[in-house]
C-alpha cells in the first residue's frame, strides 16, 4: 500500500502500477497493464488506454481556462490511446484525443482540443498551444512550438526549435494556423509565419522564415525563404545518392520498415 489518492468512482485495470504521491481524480479510466511512477496527477475524466506509462510528476487532463470561472472542472476528457510513453514532467490539458504509441520527451506541453493521431513522437520541452490536427508517424524534435489552429499531415519531420506562428498582425484573436502535407521535413530553427500551406515532400532548410507557400517537392532556405531546389535535386553528403523523397530511402520506426516504402504502398493502397 502506497500513500497515492484513488477516487472511489474511478475505474482501474489489471497489472496497473500507481507509486507513491499520485493522485487519481473522479471519473479516470486506467485500463490494463499501465504504470504511473511517482508523484502523477491524473485529474477527472482521463482516459489512459492499456500498456502505457506515465512518467515521474506528470499531470493528465489539467484544467482548462473555464475553470477559473468558477473554480470547479468542467468535463474535458481526455483519451491516450495503448502503449503510449510519456516521459516526466508532461502536462497534457483535458479535451484532447491522443491516438496509440503516442511518446513523449521530458516537459512536453500539450493544451486542449487537439487530435493527435497514431506513432506520434513530440520531444523535450515542445509545446503545442492547442486546436491542432496533428497525423500519424509524425515526428517533433525537442524545443518545438506548434501554434493554435496548427494542421500538420502524416509522416511529417519537424526538428529542434522549430516555430509554427498563427498570428498575422500580432496581438490580434484572428489566428490563422500553418498547413503541412505528409512527408515534408521542416529543419531546424526555422519560423514558419501565419497561413503559410507547406505542401507534400517539400523541405524547409535550416534557418529559414518561411512567409509564402512552399510547393510539392521544392527545397526552399533563407530568410525570407526562397526556392533554390528540387528535393530530387539533394544527395547524401557522404554516399552521393538521392535522399529525397526521404521515404523511399529512410525506414526506421516507419511501418515500411525492413521491407520498403514501394512494397508497403502496394500492400496498403488506402494508407
Amino acid at each position: 500500500m502506497n500513500n497515492s489518492m484513488i477516487s472511489k468512482n474511478s475505474l482501474i485495470g489489471k497489472n496497473v502500477v500507481i507509486k507513491d504521491g499520485s493522485i487519481i481524480g473522479e471519473n479516470v479510466i486506467i485500463e490494463d497493464d499501465v504504470y504511473i511512477d511517482y508523484g502523477c496527477i491524473i485529474k477527472d475524466n482521463v482516459h489512459i488506454k492499456k500498456g502505457t506509462f506515465v512518467g515521474a510528476r506528470c499531470i493528465l487532463g489539467e484544467y482548462l481556462v473555464d475553470f477559473f470561472d468558477d473554480m470547479k472542472n468542467k468535463n474535458h476528457p481526455l483519451i491516450i490511446g495503448e502503449n503510449s510513453v510519456i516521459r516526466s514532467e508532461t502536462i497534457i490539458y483535458g479535451e484532447n484525443q491522443i491516438g496509440d504509441n503516442f511518446q513523449t520527451g521530458h516537459r512536453v506541453t500539450i493544451r486542449e482540443k487537439s487530435k493527435i493521431g497514431n506513432n506520434v513522437r513530440i520531444g523535450t520541452l515542445s509545446d503545442i498551444q492547442g486546436y491542432c490536427k496533428i497525423g500519424n508517424y509524425v515526428n517533433m524534435h525537442s524545443n518545438v512550438h506548434i501554434g493554435q489552429k496548427s494542421i500538420i499531415k502524416d509522416y511529417v519531420w519537424i526538428f529542434p526549435y522549430v516555430v509554427l506562428t498563427n498570428d498575422p498582425t500580432p496581438p490580434s484573436e484572428q489566428l490563422v494556423g500553418v498547413t503541412i502535407e505528409s512527408f515534408a521535413v521542416i529543419a531546424t530553427m526555422s519560423v514558419i509565419l501565419p497561413g503559410v500551406h507547406i505542401y507534400e515532400d517539400a523541405l524547409v532548410g535550416a534557418g529559414a522564415t518561411v512567409n509564402k507557400d512552399v510547393y510539392k517537392e521544392v527545397v526552399v532556405a533563407g530568410n525570407p525563404a526562397k526556392p533554390i531546389c528540387k528535393v530530387s535535386d539533394i544527395k547524401n553528403k557522404i554516399s552521393g545518392e538521392k535522399v529525397y523523397p526521404w521515404r523511399y530511402t529512410f525506414d526506421r520506426g516507419m511501418p515500411w520498415n525492413e521491407v520498403g516504402y514501394e512494397q508497403w504502398a502496394e500492400n496498403n493502397p488506402y494508407m
